[in-house]
């Protein structure tokens, strides 16, 4: 059975940093695509940044290029997303997501499994 959990949100200060976990239990990510996700409320889920074709590629979304970073470290089974100069925009709850094919997808849709979220909040 695949799990996914997340971990690292909490309250921070516009301009600051946080640091996502995504902690995998059954999925062999080094082999598929995984991504990170946020929906706010009243909104649709929406992509943030992903690792796909094996972990070899990243995507990001437009809004947090040059600020947020995916990684991942196969030893701990686990994929980061580390967030530097947060903005309020970047408040919502964030989703860890996987998928069962290799390439690259942005659409939420395309993602089978999913961790319940973490809470992000960032204060001006």
């Amino acid at each position: 059975q695949v799990q996914l959990v997340e971990s690292g949100g909490g309250s921070v200060q516009t301009g600051g940093s946080l640091r996502l976990t995504c902690t995998t239990v059954g999925y062999d990510y080094s082999r598929f695509a995984m991504g990170w996700f946020r929906q706010r409320p009243g909104k649709e889920r929406e992509g943030v940044a992903g690792l796909c074709g094996g972990g070899g590629r990243t995507w990001y979304h437009d809004s947090v290029k040059g600020r947020f970073t995916i990684s991942h470290d196969i030893s701990k089974n686990a994929v980061f997303l580390q967030m530097n100069g947060v903005r309020p925009e970047d408040t919502a709850r964030y989703f860890c997501g996987a998928r069962t094919d290799r390439s690259c997808d942005r659409l939420s849709s395309s993602y089978y499994y999913w961790g319940q979220g973490t809470e992000v909040t960032v204060s001006s």
